[in-house]
């Protein structure tokens, strides 16, 4: 009985919007506006389409640029790539004038020798150098090489230990000066700089 209903109904309708649509100025209406709620087709819900994850980029390409190049090495941890003063991540080699200095600086310029290096850079210094992971052709890692030859130390405030297992033994004890500055004694540095000058004067008063 009831689908005799819905059948009478649906006839009416027709016969109702024919009429409509004959009607000069008259705008036909579509079924949808004139078929009352409870007699519409139920509507299929379209699925969503699933998006498949997306591959988070490294720590590298969110922190470009990246320059190669045959670089300058200026010490223990500071090198020249493409005129940009960089600084190896990571890490504190002694400075120039300071004990193991010159040595630091020469074993950074061997393993460089001859070879572009690979810099991705990632941040700035408090001093406006750009701090860098530095890579050579094969994939050896500067900082980590600088550590394992005893010529640098971690430096955890900026690797997060990373190279801390690589140190020798005797690094810290060698680099005294290199880990009071990371743990905060510049005092020590300052003696040592003003003992120095001392020295240096001393040195050219005497005959």
């Amino acid at each position: 009985m009831e689908i005799v209903v819905v059948i009478t109904i649906l006839v009416g309708l027709f016969v109702v919007i024919s009429k409509d649509s004959d009607r000069p100025g008259t705008r036909a209406r579509d079924a949808s506006e004139v078929i009352p709620p409870k007699y519409r087709p139920a509507e299929r819900r379209r699925r969503p389409v699933p998006v498949p994850p997306q591959p988070t980029p490294s720590h590298s390409a969110i922190n470009a640029p990246v320059l190669c190049g045959r670089p300058y090495v200026i010490d223990g941890d500071s090198l020249v790539i493409q005129k940009v003063e960089l600084r190896l991540f990571g890490i504190d080699a002694p400075e120039f004038n300071h004990p193991f200095g010159k040595q630091a600086k020469w074993a950074l310029h061997g393993l460089c020798k001859g070879h572009e290096v690979r810099a991705e850079c990632v941040e700035t210094d408090s001093h406006g150098r750009t701090v860098a992971k530095c890579f050579l052709p094969d994939g050896r890692d500067l900082s980590a090489e600088m550590v394992k030859l005893g010529l640098a130390i971690d430096w955890p405030k900026f690797s997060g230990g990373q190279y801390r297992e690589m140190e020798v033994a005797d690094a810290r004890k060698k680099m005294w000066l290199a880990d009071a500055r990371q743990k905060g004694r510049m005092h020590i540095w300052v003696k040592y700089e003003q003992t120095r000058r001392l020295k240096r004067a001393t040195d050219r008063e005497q005959p």
